[in-house]
């Protein structure tokens, strides 16, 4: 039988960062037509790719192979210094959809290392905002990514420390490690302002909600996606099962065997209309219910590159 209740997080899915990310990719080909060059996915998401894609976006790895005086976007994860100096050799017309989150984290990293300070950056190694972000400073970022690796940190407990943090970490996730910091470095200096982000912390205090009323969580979401997997995580913790799928099709019937009420959440940068799928695929096999869990209300929003409005503008003004 089928569940007879679906909860909805809220907040869940796009957040202002992707948001912005994604549109700008559409503002671009409608303002430079196809193809538009996309550095790196724009937001780690399938369908969000895909559907960019077939809209004329063309996806690559590195800056460097972009024909010369081509359009391209950096993605919304950050991008290192030596990506931006290779687009301007290259004549690129330049549009930077990274998160302006990221970016206050950038110019703090920037800042410290003027200061010279050592940075400690907890994060995951490997992701594309890690890279982004130890690039403003490489010789003073050091990556940790657990209370364990801090103690391996090869600098003096007396010299001047401060700490950033990747995003779309949590403050859970990071509790512990800021915890070893203090106590290993005296001084340590703290951040002027929270580094996470907003809609990680509200989508992880959602599932929280959702995990003590629900048999089991649904999270929408790529593989790709750390904010989406630690939402399955979070759910998880509190002993609720928990499963990323990318879309419907994913689904296993198996999973619903005496379950009664389920909850469905999606990541950052996981686009509405694959929510709207799920609750249809239960409605379908006769679900009654369905409820939203209304956590925080978010109204963040940000504007777009200068250079992008500027174009689309006078695009306008001569239409």
């Amino acid at each position: 039988m089928a569940p007879h209740t679906l909860l909805l997080a809220a907040p869940r899915g796009f957040c202002a960062g992707v948001d912005r990310a994604v549109l700008i990719v559409d503002k671009a080909l409608e303002a430079f037509g196809s193809p538009v060059y996309v550095r790196h996915e724009i937001v780690h998401n399938t369908h969000v790719v895909e559907s960019l894609r077939r809209k004329g976006a063309v996806f690559v790895e590195d800056e460097t192979e972009v024909p010369e005086g081509a359009v391209i976007v950096f993605s919304a994860h950050g991008s290192p210094p030596e990506a931006f100096e290779n687009s301007q050799k290259l004549d690129h017309t330049l549009i930077d959809a990274t998160c302006p989150l990221v970016t206050k984290v950038h110019q703090e990293a920037r800042r410290y290392a003027r200061d010279a300070m050592d940075i400690v950056m907890i994060g995951h190694a490997g992701h594309q905002e890690v890279i982004g972000t130890t690039g403003q400073a490489r010789d003073r970022i050091h990556l940790v990514e657990t209370a364990e690796d801090v103690d391996q940190l090869a600098f003096d407990d007396d010299e001047q420390v401060t700490y950033i943090t990747q995003t779309t970490l949590s403050m859970d996730e990071t509790a512990d490690v800021v915890a070893r910091l203090n106590q290993r470095f005296p001084g340590l200096k703290q951040p002027k302002s929270d580094d996470i982000c907003y809609a990680t912390q509200n989508r992880q205090d959602a599932v929280k909600q959702l995990a003590t009323r629900c048999d089991l969580v649904l999270v929408v979401g790529s593989q790709t996606s750390s904010n989406s997997k630690r939402l399955v995580e979070v759910s998880q913790d509190r002993s609720v099962p928990a499963h990323l799928i990318d879309d419907a099709s994913e689904i296993d019937e198996s999973w619903l065997d005496g379950v009664g009420t389920v909850g469905l959440t999606s990541g950052a940068s996981a686009p509405e209309v694959l929510v709207e799928e799920v609750i249809d695929w239960f409605k379908a096999r006769g679900l009654t219910t369905v409820d939203t869990v209304m956590v925080v209300d978010e109204d963040v929003e940000f504007s777009m590159p200068a250079n992008l409005a500027r174009r689309l503008a006078e695009q306008r003004d001569a239409g």
